[in-house]
């Protein structure tokens, strides 16, 4: 029995979908028969340059296979430029039903080496990019009481890894971000959720390849392309989720995850309250087989994509 998603004749921004996961996503979309807002300046992996040629090109993807797209060229990372790309919606198709938070740039550096201006970059794209495109939404989905987000996290923040503290932090705080929406839109049937994607482009083309260990996993990521990602960001934005929402789930090839959440796992008391002394005696022993190890990304997906 085929599942009707009711996307036709729905309209969805994807932001950064010039390429890579965000043209897969935007071209996804359109194929279920929603019309598309194509956001993306067009820049280089680090932010620099800008072009709508990428814009262009998935627009004629989506318009050779019948579809129906509008190109945005504004960027994310200020109010006035997300609500022209909301603006670039409603002008085009008169309304609005999904928002896909896609957009972003990698500065990766050793913590102890990383220029403060690509800490500040980095959350600008991703972070406050995801907040001023959802903002400039949300007038226009509590007005019509419908509306989907999706919203691009990543393994780097929800696990961890080398050399990302600034696209990790802004990465896990999308996931505060999706769920505080989640909760404070629910009431007009708007649903904010999380993907964090796998896949080879060009925002994982700078993982290193030195060592043999370091290769084989590059070549694992190789099979991961970016279509991967799409039917689930599709699915989300569509009628057939409309009960899934706050939730943070992962595309890894042919495996789909659900992630869990942070909540309390052990616990402990004293009468009296606790000193310094006493938490290092008595809470520390109780605690130590619970806590979390020093895992990063690859060492909790450590087996080869299925």
């Amino acid at each position: 029995m085929s599942v009707d998603l009711g996307m036709d004749g729905k309209v969805a921004i994807v932001t950064g979908a010039g390429g890579g996961i965000g043209r897969a996503i935007a071209v996804g979309m359109a194929a279920a028969g929603a019309k598309v807002v194509i956001n993306d300046i067009g820049v280089g992996l680090g932010g620099e340059g800008g072009s709508s040629s990428p814009a262009e090109e998935t627009r004629a993807l989506i318009q050779g296979a019948g579809g129906e797209a509008a190109i945005s060229t504004d960027s994310v990372t200020s109010w006035d430029s997300a609500q022209r790309i909301v603006g670039c919606a409603m002008d085009n198709f008169g309304r609005l039903d999904a928002v896909v938070n896609n957009a972003g740039i990698l500065r990766d550096a050793i913590f102890h080496k990383m220029d403060p201006t690509d800490w500040v970059s980095v959350i600008d794209v991703h972070l406050n990019g995801s907040f001023f495109v959802s903002r400039a939404a949300a007038e226009q989905f509590r007005k019509q009481e419908s509306g989907a987000y999706v919203h691009m996290a990543s393994t780097s923040g929800l696990i961890g890894n080398f050399g990302q503290a600034n696209y990790s932090a802004a990465k896990l705080g999308i996931t505060a971000l999706s769920k505080s929406i989640a909760l404070d839109m629910a009431r007009y049937n708007v649903r904010s959720n999380c993907i964090a994607p796998f896949a080879w482009s060009r925002m994982t083309s700078s993982i290193p390849a030195n060592t043999d260990a370091e290769k084989a996993r590059v070549e694992r990521m190789k099979r991961m392309t970016p279509e991967t990602n799409a039917p689930l960001a599709v699915f989300l934005a569509s009628d057939a989720a409309r009960e899934v929402t706050g939730q943070v789930f992962a595309a890894r090839l042919n495996e789909i995850f659900l992630f869990s959440q942070p909540r309390p796992i052990r616990s402990a008391h004293m009468d009296g309250g606790w000193t310094p002394e006493t938490i290092a005696e008595r809470v520390l022993p109780a605690f130590r087989s619970s806590l979390i190890p020093m895992e990063r990304s690859g060492d909790v997906f450590a087996w080869d994509p299925i």
